[in-house]
């Protein structure tokens, strides 16, 4: 799908635009588009102030010139530091003497009025570090912002995070791929590798949706069945085909949780780890053979090709076989499905397009402050490459209709 432009803002003068610029003019030595900036900055200061004495004129009851028997009356100004667009100002506020006004144009407490928050967090879902998007605020817009003042934006959205992670959840999913990336993460001092498993399904609609995402750093069967709970909790009661890699516990977790669910060793990480140890200039070739394995007609001609790509690259690499031997399970079950099912089941895509958004993030930074630092920045990755999601799988209709059959009365008609 074409990414869509933003909209070009086209200027329109009209006779009172000209006769502000005029007068812009006469008041600002303009020399260069600095100036410009410099001069907005003042403008917007002055209007600011404007609307805050109007906004005291009506907390009031009366104008500032204006005689009162009123009990509460100005009492002076108090001097703010904001941070705009333009770079940071200082700002007067009016004050009452029962300080009762609550200014609506810039709020109390409010440092910022130049939409730097969204911004903050369009960096932090890129994965910059909380000191490289400072050093970006200041560079671009003129001041400073504290490292602990971008993590108090970024943890605005730990109330979003809760709340998807908590939403409702279908009834039933054709298919879950279950998932595991490695960060390292500081915590108290000593730094610890920790995994991000996230699940990921497509629904009975045929699209991709991530169902979860947890960090932790335990797998057992006591975790699994945890997290498999907390899907049937948010209410998912079935499940066709989980495809995992050899998660410790990860099978006995499905069984006690999903009895009816067939769980299947993924081909993608099959894929993956075979190749992991594979040069480039072999990788190419090397992912093309083992395409004739899991692509192939049906079983007795993939343990065929299971045979020649070992016998052909086992001499150069010879470890890089062994997985595909001892997980034949991985192989077999995937022949009672017609190539368009197969397709959709083992296809790579899936999976490894959202690992890509999600490996950026290990570039980006080489240790993450805490667990929580970690959360934010997977679930802005994740909420930025789903926003693109809007295909369904090929051939639904096939596909649907072949897992109904297979798997009677499980699917919604």
């Amino acid at each position: 799908m074409a990414r869509q432009k933003k909209p070009v803002h086209r200027v329109q003068m009209t006779e009172g635009k000209r006769n502000i610029i005029h007068q812009l003019l006469e008041e600002y030595d303009i020399q260069s588009a600095e100036d410009i900036q410099d001069a907005l900055k003042d403008l917007l200061g002055g209007t600011i102030k404007e609307m805050m004495e109007a906004e005291m004129d009506d907390h009031l009851g009366y104008e500032k010139s204006e005689r009162s028997d009123n009990d509460d009356y100005r009492n002076g100004y108090k001097r703010k530091q904001v941070n705009s667009r333009y770079g940071s100002m200082e700002i007067e506020v009016p004050q009452d003497r029962k300080s009762t006004f609550e200014p609506q144009v810039v709020k109390k407490r409010q440092k910022d009025i130049s939409d730097i928050d969204q911004k903050i967090i369009s960096m932090y879902a890129k994965g910059m570090t909380t000191r490289q998007i400072s050093e970006t605020i200041e560079d671009i817009y003129g001041f400073e912002t504290s490292e602990s003042f971008i993590s108090d934006v970024t943890d605005k959205i730990l109330p979003q995070i809760e709340d998807w992670q908590n939403r409702p959840l279908d009834e039933v999913y054709p298919i879950l791929y279950i998932d595991a990336i490695h960060y390292s993460v500081r915590d108290n001092g000593v730094i610890r590798k920790l995994a991000a498993y996230v699940i990921l399904g497509i629904n009975t609609e045929g699209k991709k949706e991530v169902l979860t995402i947890s960090v932790g750093d335990n797998e057992s069967a006591k975790y699994w069945l945890s997290v498999m709970n907390e899907l049937k909790n948010r209410g998912v009661k079935d499940v066709l085909i989980i495809c995992a890699d050899g998660l410790t516990g990860i099978k006995e977790a499905i069984a006690a949780a999903f009895p009816k669910t067939e769980y299947q060793r993924c081909i993608v990480h099959q894929v993956r780890n075979t190749l992991k140890y594979v040069p480039d200039k072999d990788r190419k070739a090397f992912a093309a053979d083992l395409k004739t394995i899991y692509q192939a007609a049906d079983e007795k001609k993939a343990l065929a090709a299971l045979d020649r790509v070992t016998e052909k690259w086992s001499p150069k690499y010879p470890n890089s076989m062994k997985r595909w031997k001892d997980n034949r399970d991985a192989i077999s079950p995937i022949f009672k499905f017609s190539a368009t099912v197969r397709k959709v089941i083992y296809t790579t895509n899936a999976i490894e397009s959202l690992n890509s958004t999600y490996r950026k993030l290990n570039r980006q930074r080489s240790v993450f402050s805490s667990d929580t630092a970690l959360l934010k920045a997977l679930y802005l990755a994740t909420f930025k490459a789903t926003k693109k999601w809007t295909t369904t799988v090929r051939n639904r209709a096939q596909v649907y209709g072949e897992l109904s059959i297979m798997y009677e009365g499980r699917l919604p008609e």
